[in-house]
């Protein structure tokens, strides 16, 4: 009955072509997808992307012409990083009544034709499901680097890198995102990321110069996520930004800052790191490190208005709204983090079944920080895949106090090095031990690192029945049982003044968005700087 009304709300032409008769394609099934933009039409091995007749300001589509032009656009710009999928545009024709592709008739629209990209591929998806690996962002990174090199430029591009124009798009953010304040977003944070931006411009204007001068304004993709990128048995990255030149011209670092922002969102800043890193050997663009931030911040504030819009739209369903909503939340919250002047080491201290883990992958994909998990590493040092048990007995082989020993000071080695590259690091394991806690509070201050111990507070009844209970969960990583629980709450030292005043209480009984509201809080409020 949903489905139903939910096509009803469709134009005609809409409703028409999810008939298979008028649509190609092997399937004699149509799906499909919206954005703000653009109608979808999955039909089994083929895509066919209509426009919508809108005029957003910054897109207009409302004549058959422009809609014409832009689907041309799209095919010929697209073809430069995934010329194996775009196939050409077709026409969308009507006779005796009926819609369909290719067909017969009076033509009445266009649609960019593709050939259907395997989903699993895709490299969100494979965020997802927690299968990247970091020689697929190496292979990216390359790619991506060709392309910049080989990429138009010239005086006609070079205007786009001016910070005129710069400041233009960010002031753009500004203006489109104010109507959400206090309903998406709140009015201060909107204020610390335009008080970081305008700050950022005011005192590199030099920078932005130089990047002018040295060629790195050029015609680039414009809108390089994670969703657009498919690896298929040739790398595909498509979906580029044809329908504003704007949008597309612009400086390779704010290219670079939008991937590696997204893979901050999905809470992959250590893949995030290898796109930058594999990037900058390939450019010898040594200025990217310096505007990362600043791009990440204006990419994460695009993609949180995006997802506002679609708030707004009349063809979204009430389920997909709401998908936007916290979207956009989180993409504002990122977009807050990067204002931030200095990397962060939080220290996760609670017993097994707190719900350490959990916050520290939404602090991971909030904030942009990298998670260093004592389970992953244990298994990782003793040649055990993550999600199988490595559980010999309490105190016995790899739990034994050497081997954790050995798996703490590898946690600490690699938080070091993350702070020292000015990436934040959470610590994602028990801390019961007051030296494992001034050992990580000492690594903090040797790299001017912000601090916090996240100190998790729960029932033993509730921490029984989650224990219990993850035992079941695909992809559980702990070893953690009951009797683990009770041993640990008996060798547990509490933390001391000092301590304490480092310290962020998360209640169990509260929500995940509660606690890491509290975090946020902490961090943004208390302790700015």
């Amino acid at each position: 009955m949903k489905e139903r009304k939910l096509t009803a709300m469709l134009p005609p032409i809409i409703q028409s072509l999810l008939k298979s008769e008028g649509t190609p394609g092997e399937s004699g099934q149509v799906n499909l997808v919206q954005t703000q933009m653009s109608w979808i039409l999955f039909a089994g091995n083929l895509v066919y992307k209509m426009k919508k007749p809108v005029d957003l300001g910054y897109v207009d589509y409302t004549t058959l012409e422009k809609r014409q032009y832009y689907c041309n656009r799209e095919v010929e710009l697209n073809r430069r990083l995934c010329p194996q999928g775009y196939l050409g545009v077709s026409t969308i024709n009507l006779a005796d009544g009926e819609y369909s592709i290719d067909g017969d008739g009076e033509v009445v629209d266009y649609a960019v034709k593709m050939k259907k990209l395997p989903q699993e591929k895709m490299l969100d998806y494979l965020l997802a499901n927690n299968n990247p690996t970091a020689d697929m962002l190496s292979q990216v990174a390359e790619r991506v680097a060709a392309f910049h090199k080989k990429a138009e430029t010239g005086p006609h591009i070079d205007p786009f890198g001016s910070i005129q124009a710069i400041r233009f798009n960010t002031e753009e953010n500004f203006t489109q995102s104010i109507k959400y304040a206090d309903k998406v977003v709140s009015r201060d944070t909107l204020d610390r990321i335009k008080d970081y931006t305008n700050r950022f411009l005011n005192n590199n204007s030099a920078l932005f110069e130089s990047r002018v001068k040295e060629g790195h304004i050029r015609d680039c993709h414009g809108d390089l996520h994670s969703s657009h990128i498919c690896f298929t048995d040739e790398l595909c990255i498509y979906d580029c930004i044809e329908f504003s030149d704007r949008f597309r011209y612009s400086d390779t670092a704010a290219e670079v800052a939008f991937l590696a922002m997204d893979l901050d969102h999905y809470g992959r800043a250590d893949l995030s790191q290898v796109f930058i890193q594999r990037y900058l050997e390939m450019t010898r663009d040594s200025q990217v490190e310096t505007l990362l931030n600043f791009y990440k911040c204006y990419r994460a504030m695009v993609r949180a208005k995006v997802n506002c819009f679609k708030l707004d739209d009349p063809y979204v369903d009430s389920e997909e709204k709401q998908r936007s909503l916290l979207k956009a939340q989180q993409y504002f919250d990122l977009a807050e983090s990067y204002t931030l002047q200095k990397p962060w080491l939080l220290v996760n201290v609670g017993l097994v079944g707190s719900g350490k883990s959990t916050l520290a992958k939404e602090l991971a994909r909030h904030m942009g920080i990298v998670v260093i998990s004592s389970d992953i590493v244990r298994k990782t040092l003793a040649g055990i895949p993550p999600v199988e048990s490595a559980s010999q007995g309490m105190d016995t082989g790899v739990y034994s106090p050497d081997f954790s020993r050995l798996t703490y000071e590898t946690m600490f080695n690699q938080a070091a090095s993350w702070l020292k590259k000015g990436v934040s690091v959470i610590l994602d394991a028990t801390f019961v031990l007051a030296l494992s806690r001034k050992t990580a509070y000492e690594i903090a201050m040797k790299y001017n690192a912000g601090f916090a111990f996240l100190e998790y507070t729960i029932s033993d009844e509730e921490a029984c029945r989650r224990i219990n209970h993850r035992k079941l969960e695909p992809g559980n990583v702990s070893d953690g049982t009951t009797q683990v629980y009770f041993k640990m709450k008996s060798e547990f030292e509490p933390l001391d003044k000092t301590e304490a005043q480092q310290r962020v209480i998360i209640d169990c009984a509260e929500t995940t968005a509660e606690n890491l509201a509290k975090v946020r809080h902490f961090i943004f409020n208390r302790y700015r700087s």
